[in-house]
């Protein structure tokens, strides 16, 4: 297993890049003024901190010699999320380093933006990085519409990670374990966060649901593959990864704010090491639902 060790690109010129450049990237969608609501900064666990909006996550993991964020969401939420950063008494020129969980719009829409205000690296799988370049996914994503395809700000230098490999700022230590089903390129990243000499795993969990345009089939057809077998590989490697706190790409998933407003001095309900299996559970039923309608409607269409 390689490590890659990350170290600063900024410039003057990138560390004052105005957010507010940026307005004219702003997406709209069925979801977009729901999932962009602000939302208050709050701590996970040590040096795990939520910076992300109502509906959309984003982790900041702070270390001695420079802090990882992770995911960027709409591109209209690079303020919002930078505003939480500052928030909590940290700086944007000290991220080093910006992972992303899945290409798409609402988790990778902020990325450029945030990525110019930091100078930081970014990284993702090698699919995922090439849809960050391109700033559109290709025909190979389950949400592709070739009549209404979405555009994000691209990011023209993305370091490609392979599945298993370690990327590094200082003593911070980021797995990337490759996760294909809600995107071909899709990630789930896995560190550690101690806090008072107990140091647990923390897994930030790709979105694990099946989605898609109409017309596309995970059991294959239409000129697309069988991808269920893969996805379910995929869910099987969620549930089964080091996992003592678990946050999802979309915080309801893994009820982050319901956890945030339980949380004392006394009891974390971050803390479940059933955290990754109960998530995972659930994708596979849905994905199971999902196969099943595919098969039904398969019936129906050979029927006629």
């Amino acid at each position: 297993m390689r490590a890659y060790i990350f170290k600063t690109m900024a410039t003057a010129a990138l560390l004052s890049a105005a957010f507010p450049a940026f307005a004219h990237d702003a997406l709209t969608c069925t979801s977009c003024e729901e999932w962009n609501k602000p939302a208050a900064p709050f701590n996970i666990y040590g040096n795990t901190y939520y910076v992300g909006t109502a509906g959309l996550s984003a982790l900041l993991v702070t270390g001695p010699q420079g802090h990882v964020l992770l995911d960027g969401a709409l591109p209209q939420s690079a303020p919002l999320i930078r505003k939480n950063i500052e928030a909590l008494g940290f700086r944007m020129k000290d991220i080093k380093l910006i992972l992303n969980s899945h290409a798409h719009f609402d988790h990778a829409g902020g990325i450029a933006a945030l990525q110019k205000a930091s100078g930081a690296v970014v990284a993702h799988s090698p699919h995922g990085a090439q849809v960050l370049r391109d700033g559109t996914p290709g025909t190979d994503d389950p949400q592709y519409d070739p009549k209404d395809r979405f555009y994000i700000p691209k990011v023209a230098q993305v370091k490609e990670v392979a599945d298993g490999e370690t990327v590094t700022v200082g003593p911070l230590r980021f797995t990337v374990h490759h996760t294909p089903g809600h995107t071909p390129g899709g990630t789930t990243w896995t560190w550690q966060s101690c806090e008072g000499g107990k140091c647990l795993d923390v897994v930030y969990a790709d979105s694990l649901t099946a989605v898609s345009t109409d017309g596309f089939y995970y059991t294959g057809g239409a000129g697309y593959p069988d991808r269920s077998a893969s996805f379910r590989e995929t869910i099987a490697k969620v549930a089964n990864l080091k996992c003592d706190i678990v946050i999802a790409a979309h915080p309801g998933f893994s009820d982050a704010f319901a956890k945030a407003a339980a949380k004392t001095a006394q009891s974390n309900p971050f803390i479940d090491p059933e955290g990754c299996r109960k998530l995972a559970a659930g994708a596979a039923r849905s994905l199971d639902a999902r196969l099943q309608r595919e098969r039904e409607e398969k019936a129906k269409a050979a029927a006629r």
